[in-house]
């Protein structure tokens, strides 16, 4: 049994300098068989993302928005997938639970900021359709390369700066003794909870900010895609409608699947009282690890100019 660093009759003295991390405490036995799929998902989700980076920049062919924009979904995976991972497997294999300060509340931003950083991407990639298929012909003079520049910090700004004082606010909490959180990961609501203080301010913040972003990135693509569909029923030419909404297939997959996975997600959340703490922590893995796995494989597969783009990185290598 992993204990904590001070005891109650000191606790109220003694600081915290780091975490203990217990993943599923109620069934710590799961661990070693839970490692086998995760490991290969995690295989699969770098594999298939550096595939899809290298075969982007080496094929002057996807030299084009649109694959930019799906270039900086890739980075987005891998980087989230570095983040968490990782340090799950080397729970799961090596026992290594301990997580500094620093290093809780970096992966703690990351998670927070990269989750809503993809999303504003969906919702880029969403315009861009929406632009390809209502205003075709003014489609080369708006979404061009400087676009797509201006777009990717505009992602990473907003949500960088938006989503930094949550980290902040839960790092500058007082905490005086527990110091096991009972998740795989540095949750925002799993650390502050283990503080002395009154985190009230800092889980109002996380409410009002994921909502905020989220809310509005999924409104807009919804809205982009009514757009369209509309558009899409006016198409007279035989084949035509088929044809535009397959342009739009791969992406909208990709959104309807981000879009089911944070929504199980939340709904366990707030049923938490009636879902088991070791679903809870296995869907928030799961949600850092199943998505970008899935995302280059999805475009790959149902992209035609992707495909032939990987083929051509094969017969190089050959």
């Amino acid at each position: 049994m992993i204990q904590p660093m001070a005891s109650p009759s000191n606790s109220s003295t003694v600081p915290v300098s780091e975490f203990l991390l217990i993943c599923f405490p109620n069934f710590q036995s799961w661990q070693h068989w839970l490692s086998l799929p995760l490991s290969l998902l995690f295989l699969l989700a770098m594999g298939a993302n550096t595939t899809l980076l290298i075969t982007i920049q080496l094929d002057a062919s996807l030299h084009q928005p649109l694959y930019y924009l799906l270039r900086l979904l890739s980075l987005l995976d891998i980087v989230l997938c570095l983040t968490v991972i990782p340090k799950v497997l080397a729970i799961f294999w090596f026992d290594l639970r301990s997580i500094s300060f620093p290093a809780c509340f970096l992966q703690m931003f990351i998670m927070n900021s990269f989750l809503p950083m993809e999303s504003c991407t969906f919702m880029v990639m969403a315009y861009d359709r929406y632009v390809a298929i209502c205003h075709p012909l003014r489609y080369p003079s708006i979404i061009t390369n400087q676009f797509v520049a201006k777009a990717s910090v505009f992602i990473v700004v907003r949500n960088a700066l938006l989503t930094a004082p949550i980290p902040i606010l839960t790092s500058l909490l007082h905490y005086c003794g527990k110091n096991v959180i009972e998740n795989c990961i540095c949750a925002n609501l799993s650390v502050s909870r283990l503080s002395c203080d009154n985190f009230t301010l800092n889980r109002i913040y996380q409410f009002v900010a994921g909502w905020t972003l989220l809310g509005s990135d999924l409104f807009l693509i919804f809205l982009s895609y009514t757009f369209i569909l509309r558009a899409v029923l006016r198409f007279k030419a035989e084949g035509a409608a088929v044809k535009a909404l397959s342009t739009c297939g791969s992406h909208f997959i990709l959104i309807l699947f981000f879009s089911t996975i944070l929504l199980v997600v939340v709904l366990t959340n707030v049923a938490r009282k009636k879902v088991p703490m070791d679903i809870l922590i296995l869907l928030n893995v799961l949600h850092h690890l199943i998505p970008p796995a899935l995302n280059p494989i999805v475009y790959g597969v149902r992209t035609k100019e992707i495909k032939q783009g990987i083929q051509k990185l094969l017969q190089r290598g050959r």
